[in-house]
């Protein structure tokens, strides 16, 4: 009977272990850092400025300025050189008053504007545009490197495009890129407190006269193509970062 049981018994299930799926043991995937955008622009320290002046225009002045700009148009002289003068001596505006709105009242359509951040940022795309347009444009790869360098030393670089050049910011400006020939950028550098103290600099590093001149760029490294923005104009890049802290 036993024998019988044995024989008709149900084969015995082999003993499984339970399986995870392999998909939930594989190691996590970390996520790739996103990549630093090179034609992303930061609104320029100066706009805050120029809505402040605006702002206070009609108290200062009885007017607007969309109410002065329609008044050069409609009564002023045909050009921005006789209009500045024209808001200077029949109307009392500063010289940089006259200058300003003489040149936003006689501004082709569609000429960029810098009144709010916005309008700002939008023109800081086609200043960059035309920086690099035509013959300059196998410029573009350095400038990309040097804004990539740039962002990577801290959230608080900031990338505002002007008409001539490209400056570099911190709560200054410790950097600018310009695009100085249709064969070279020149990648200018801050080193003002170096220069106090007596350090010597290494010869790559032009010296652009600034210093005396009291401006902001005291130096210049010439990059005719992204590989000569080396290991050393990096270090350079952010030696001048850490010099604006």
């Amino acid at each position: 009977m036993a024998r019988a049981l044995k024989k008709g018994a149900a084969p015995r299930a082999r003993a499984t272990r339970n399986k995870a799926p392999a998909s939930s043991l594989a190691a996590p995937k970390r996520a790739r850092p996103a990549a630093i955008k090179a034609d992303r622009f930061d609104v320029h320290p100066g706009v805050e400025k120029v809505q402040k002046w605006i702002a206070e225009l009609k108290p200062r002045t009885g007017r607007t300025l969309d109410e002065w700009v329609t008044l050069c148009r409609k009564q002023g002289p045909g050009d921005e050189k006789s209009c500045r003068a024209w808001l200077k001596e029949k109307h009392g505006l500063g010289t940089n008053t006259s200058a300003w709105m003489a040149e936003k009242a006689h501004a082709a359509p569609g000429t960029p504007s810098e009144d709010s951040p916005d309008a700002y940022l939008a023109a800081a795309a086609v200043y960059t545009r035309d920086l690099y347009a035509g013959p300059k444009a196998a410029l573009k790869p350095i400038h990309d490197e040097i804004v990539r360098a740039a962002r990577a030393l801290g959230a608080d670089v900031k990338v505002c495009p002007c008409k001539t050049m490209i400056p570099l910011y911190r709560a200054h400006v410790f950097a600018q890129i310009r695009p100085a020939t249709r064969a070279r950028v020149d990648l200018g550098l801050c080193l003002t407190p170096l220069i106090k103290r007596g350090t010597a600099l290494p010869a790559r590093l032009i010296d652009t006269g600034g210093f005396a001149k009291k401006d902001r760029i005291t130096h210049r490294i010439e990059l005719t193509g992204p590989a000569m923005f080396d290991a050393e104009a990096r270090r350079w890049l952010k030696r001048a970062y850490e010099l604006e802290a």
